[in-house]
């Protein structure tokens, strides 16, 4: 990236991988009620394979562990991970279906997902801690809520045993108490942290507020994203609000997982945390300008020229 020249330090997604089954509609259905979609696609997705690709895209070197299955559908992601660079070494290939996202994207582009996990709940904790606790060169490691609870708590432990920043996304929203001993960055978006802390984030005041709760948590960088409304982040410096990138929103899929991706990458290549979430906002506003989970996540060219374009 063009403020550092530092080599990056590798940065590591622990997981999911799936395949994401998207429906286009005119509106979502009311409880016991068709409607018509109007297009049916399938890409790959899965938090873990996201958060990995937008990495990999700007330019950070990038190691996913994970499970797939012994299908056709795990041998069409593998491939489709190591086509953006990403090290596959220790996902696992494990007997059964690979996890399966069924996803409803309306004329707004806003979106509802069902995630049946397949492979991803067989994911082994001891398995990514001892992997994790070999590597060397780290910068960070990043881990989100669909894999097993202890999958997930292995890999921030293993992470801060090793020296790497720790990340959390803890979506879906699951009991992260035990996790957070263990994390340095926590990056849930508003509806995710009021659940979490039990306060609401619809205001700026509010969002403020959850974030300081997190933070009396011992966690300490939290980032609440609020989509077009930009981000609120607590450090031990104070609060600070990060401006969103004015775009024209088709598809929220995934825009989380590339605002992570970004957020990583950036700090893997020694950007201040300031810098690096101006990275992570612009990847962000990128994904929801293209449909699709993995094929939305942006280069690091285009990442650049939005930042620019606001300089």
């Amino acid at each position: 990236m063009s403020q550092s020249a530092q080599v990056p330090l590798t940065v590591v997604v622990v997981g999911s991988l799936n395949v994401d089954l998207v429906v286009g509609l005119d509106r979502m259905p009311n409880e016991g009620e068709s409607v018509l979609g109007d297009t049916f696609e399938r890409h790959a997705g899965g938090k873990g394979l996201n958060q990995a690709i937008a990495a990999a895209r700007l330019a950070a070197p990038v190691r996913l562990l994970g499970a797939v299955g012994d299908d056709d559908s795990g041998a069409w992601l593998r491939a489709l991970v190591r086509a953006d660079h990403v090290d596959d070494t220790d996902v696992a290939t494990v007997p059964g279906p690979s996890g399966t996202a069924l996803i409803e994207v309306d004329a707004r582009g806003l979106n509802r997902i069902i995630v049946v996990p397949g492979a991803n709940a067989l994911v082994s904790a001891d398995a990514v801690s001892t992997s994790i606790r070999a590597m060397h060169g780290v910068g960070v490691v990043m881990t989100n809520g669909e894999v097993p609870l202890a999958v997930s708590r292995a890999a921030l432990a293993a992470g801060r045993a090793i020296g790497a920043l720790t990340m959390l996304n803890p979506a879906p929203v699951l009991d992260y108490r035990e996790h957070l001993v263990d994390v340095d960055i926590l990056v849930p978006n508003e509806h995710e942290a009021a659940a979490m802390s039990g306060l609401p984030t619809q205001t700026d005041a509010e969002a403020r507020a959850a974030a300081q709760y997190f933070s009396s948590q011992g966690v300490t960088n939290v980032v609440i994203t609020r989509g077009a409304s930009g981000a609120i982040w607590s450090s031990p410096a104070g609060i600070e609000e990060v401006a969103s990138f004015e775009v024209d929103a088709i598809d929220t899929v995934a825009a989380g997982d590339a605002f992570c991706g970004g957020l990583a990458a950036a700090l893997a290549h020694g950007l201040q945390f300031s810098d690096a979430l101006s990275w992570a906002s612009a990847a962000g506003a990128l994904a929801v300008t293209v449909k699709g989970a993995a094929p939305s996540l942006p280069m690091r060219a285009a990442v650049q020229e939005l930042i620019n374009q606001r300089s």
